[in-house]
């Protein structure tokens, strides 16, 4: 597959203007596809289930929540409203293992995952997937 086929597609004003659910959309999937895979990268050898395991403590919305909250003050000023008007967003629906608050955060992450993948900012969003997966190692060896 040529994901560059898909590269430069959004300038970064179309990006701002699309509805925050739909950058959350997008962030959703990149963010558990380049869990999934560093998963894989980390644990070769484990059972799928296992690595599916691993993969909901990252995912689930009270982890996102977590995340967040402890790389809030790493946010650019634009980061921070991106965040902020997916965390904002009513979606309508909340899943059954989440509370409000939780979802309504874990929505902000995903839309920001989004807006810095469609804007094509991937040194920055490597920076923050590393903090990500820092504060999960540090929070594991607890």
């Amino acid at each position: 597959m040529d994901f560059t086929l898909l590269k430069n597609k959004f300038v970064k004003k179309d990006v701002k203007n699309l509805n925050p659910l739909v950058l959350a959309f997008i962030g959703d999937a990149v963010y558990e596809v380049f869990i999934r895979t560093y998963l894989v990268e980390k644990n070769r050898n484990m059972s799928v289930h296992k690595l599916h395991v691993k993969a909901i403590e990252f995912v689930k919305a009270h982890a996102q929540s977590e995340f967040i909250k402890n790389i809030e003050q790493e946010l650019t000023e634009e980061e921070l409203c991106i965040f902020k008007r997916g965390r904002n967003s009513k979606s309508g629906t909340v899943p059954k293992n989440a509370d409000v608050r939780e979802y309504r955060y874990a929505t902000g992450f995903e839309t920001l995952i989004g807006f810095l993948y469609l804007t094509n900012e991937e040194e920055r969003l490597n920076y923050l997937l590393k903090l990500i997966i820092d504060l999960k190692m540090m929070e594991d060896k607890k």
